[in-house]
């Protein structure tokens, strides 16, 4: 089966002094490298996701600012593809499925940042559309959310999301767990 990676949105607004800082996105994006440096090494296709937000007063992934770009942990290199999307999911409107099909793949490995957004709604949609899915828990991240004023620690979202998405929509592993099993 003709596997790919995705990163999403592992952009420099979600790290320490961006405009909107997720919670231990340094592990995560060191856990994303660990992965990315797996797939560079065997030769497997990359894809890098980028949002930019196209509001004049979006809060943050504003075109052309340094919060926009990919994180220097994960940037991508000659040769990998940069989809741009500008809704949580990662193939609204994008070329992503194009491209994976272009390439006959049929198998993702996901990982990312915000686990409660463009990571659930990227892995729901690849489901829907027939991809075969690895999503990498370790290598996502998200925020504390309110809900009915209500703290929800970050740490409780991301859990959430992960076993919501177990087994039904994806694999859901480590990024350890990962690599071992496919080195």
């Amino acid at each position: 089966m003709k596997k790919a990676l995705i990163l999403i949105d592992i952009q420099n607004d979600y790290f320490t002094g961006g405009r909107f800082e997720l919670n231990q996105t340094d592990a995560a994006a060191q856990n994303a490298q660990s992965a990315l440096a797996l797939f560079r090494k065997k030769g497997l296709p990359v894809f890098h996701v980028q949002h930019i937000n196209q509001s004049p007063i979006a809060p943050f992934f504003v075109a052309d600012t340094e919060g926009v770009k990919i994180h220097p942990l994960v940037s991508p290199l000659p040769g990998e593809r940069v989809v741009i999307k500008h809704t949580p999911d990662s193939f609204f409107n994008t070329d992503l499925l194009q491209l994976l099909k272009e390439l006959s793949i049929e198998q993702l490995v996901i990982c990312g940042m915000m686990s409660h957004m463009c990571i659930d709604t990227t892995v729901r949609s690849a489901k829907r559309l027939g991809f075969a899915i690895e999503l990498l828990s370790d290598a996502c991240t998200t925020r504390d959310l309110l809900w009915e004023n209500t703290p929800v620690p970050a740490a409780l979202v991301h859990a959430a999301f992960m076993a919501a998405l177990q087994n039904t929509f994806a694999d859901v592993k480590d990024t350890h767990t990962f690599i071992k099993s496919n080195s």
